[in-house]
């Protein structure tokens, strides 16, 4: 890995690996009620820090009831549902968990720097029910800043001096770069009662191999989807998508990075290489891939491979979890070649100026049931392994992953300006020759 000046971690266009924020709202209408209610009800483990909420939880009480004696058993097949055989999960309307939500959550000790917490990440991350909870349980208004890039919050948080954001969740790249330029502090894992919730899978990783700074909030994967209902062959890896049988007809991401990874994937080369010349020869596997390109898209590509505009498809995390839930007759493929795996993570900068609202939110969101919630509704693989219960068996093989998955994956990571230029030059000969 490349240290110091050399970091090439200013790449155009490298927008965040895992996936763009279209929640899959057709399956998270269905159970997140249930397991927020089963939050509520719980009451997390802890008392409330807000008396005001307090208040409020005791005067619905008796509102809430029913909406209790409803979640109780809606819960109890949530929690059935991931066994095998289990019951389909039961709706609960929107109208009876809400009036239950008041309920106490867990909360650590926390030292809190006035009322609001100044949350930074993409869009969409967060189910809104589950920042509605957290602003009603604690009595701390949120205040939600949204970037396109993760370049763009480094350079933001740069500027601040690791100020002005409490929480920030960005990709394990600009993670490492964060924590390099000492703009993150360390975690006090006293607030954080959850934290043991995490899946030990996603822990020690590059960017912080002590776990010191970083919470991890959901991974990514680099896979193949294809319908097998349109294509003459069976596509096990990254070298299939040059078979002439798939001209005009595949569909690939805008990022750079994993695109041409995966050229040299299939030339056995690792992602983060910094050999020009290994970088050039993965840009000429990829224009005899030209052929076969039919859309080169961020946005909704997952609409393309279900309208049958493309039958094969390398997207995002989330594009593949929307697309299978919508067509589970297609078939997802994790490469042959090896597989490029990405995590997000929040920290909390050095110079936060509510840490301790920071703290109490990740503490929130590494509950098992509040967690669960968010990954059925956005789509991302499962980084707490308590919240794997809750997922019925049609999405576990989506938002868990496999047993001995990362003997044969590789983490997409800085690499130096030279071979991020070079792979700008690949990346536009790549386009113009698939007419993008």
């Amino acid at each position: 890995m490349v240290t110091g000046k050399n970091r090439g971690f200013k790449i155009t266009g490298y927008k965040n690996r895992l996936a763009p924020r279209k929640p899959a709202r057709a399956l998270s209408a269905i159970v997140v009620a249930a397991l927020f209610l089963l939050a509520a009800l719980s009451g997390c483990g802890g008392q409330n820090q807000n008396p005001g909420a307090a208040t409020t939880a005791a005067a619905t009480t008796t509102a809430a009831t029913s909406a209790a004696a409803t979640a109780a058993e809606t819960t109890a097949a949530a929690a059935s549902g991931a066994g095998e055989g289990s019951e389909p999960y039961q709706e609960l309307p929107r109208d009876q968990f809400l009036s239950a939500t008041t309920q106490a959550s867990a909360a650590p000790v926390a030292e809190l720097e006035g009322t609001q917490l100044n949350l930074y990440t993409w869009e969409g991350m967060f189910p809104q029910d589950i920042l509605d909870k957290f602003e009603s349980d604690y009595g701390i208004r949120i205040n939600y800043v949204n970037f396109d890039f993760g370049e763009t919050m480094l350079s933001r948080l740069q500027a601040a001096q690791g100020g002005d954001y409490d929480l920030i969740i960005v990709d394990d790249y600009i993670l490492e770069t964060v924590i390099e330029e000492g703009l993150a502090q360390k975690l006090d894992r006293t607030k954080i009662n959850n934290f043991g919730n995490i899946d030990p899978m996603y822990q020690g990783q590059f960017y912080d191999p002590s776990d010191e700074y970083t919470v991890p909030y959901g991974a990514g994967v680099q896979t193949i989807v294809y319908d097998p209902s349109a294509v003459d062959m069976e596509i096990t890896g990254y070298e299939d998508l040059w078979d002439e049988s798939l001209a005009d007809s595949v569909g690939v991401i805008a990022n750079f990075r994993v695109i041409n990874g995966m050229a040299l994937k299939v030339l056995g080369e690792s992602y983060n290489t910094d050999d020009l010349d290994k970088i050039r020869a993965a840009g000429d596997k990829l224009i005899e891939l030209a052929p076969n390109i039919r859309l080169i898209k961020d946005d909704q590509l997952q609409d393309d491979l279900l309208s049958g505009e493309i039958n094969t498809a390398v997207m995002y995390t989330s594009q593949v979890y929307e697309s299978v839930m919508e067509n589970p007759d297609l078939r997802v493929v994790f490469p042959k070649e090896g597989i490029g795996f990405g995590v997000m993570a929040g920290f909390i900068p050095v110079n936060a100026p509510n840490p301790g609202a920071a703290h109490l939110f990740l503490d929130y969101i590494l509950n098992e049931q509040i967690s669960a919630g968010c990954f059925i509704e956005l789509g991302y693989y499962s980084t707490n392994k308590e919240a794997n219960k809750y997922f019925m068996p049609e999405v576990r093989d989506l938002l868990i992953l496999p047993e001995g998955f990362n003997t044969n994956m590789e983490m997409i990571e800085n690499i130096s300006e030279d071979a991020a230029a070079e792979h700008d030059i690949v990346w536009t000969k790549f386009k113009t020759a698939a007419g993008q």
